[in-house]
């Protein structure tokens, strides 16, 4: 169980931080400085990658018949992981609708 802990704490973290950078880059597109908001974006999608593959190692073990035992903990860091991916994806698009009303273009979306 410990070794899940620190997996669990990982996911959490990761997923806080995509969140946080997320907020970041919405704030920045606000006051019109779309390089910061991309590079917040961009940011923002690494930690989620990595909150990401965390939970991917936690299905694989699950997957291969180890069995994972569900927590008050393990249920938070769903919850954080698929928050922080759904305000992510709201990011982008306010840096989008941002960028549109001020008439300047990154394409934040690129890649998606």
């Amino acid at each position: 169980m410990e070794s899940n802990i620190e997996i669990i704490m990982s996911l959490i973290m990761n997923a806080g931080n995509s969140k946080s950078y997320s907020m970041e880059a919405i704030k920045a597109a606000k006051e019109n400085d779309f390089s910061l908001a991309a590079e917040k974006l961009k940011e923002a999608e690494t930690a989620i990658n990595a909150a990401h593959s965390t939970q991917t190692s936690l299905l694989t073990k699950e997957a291969n018949g180890e069995k994972t035992e569900i927590s008050l903990l393990l249920i938070h860091g769903q919850d954080h992981l698929m928050n922080a991916i759904t305000f992510l994806d709201m990011a982008k698009e306010f840096v989008t609708l941002y960028e549109k009303v001020s008439g300047f273009s990154i394409n934040v979306n690129e890649g998606n």
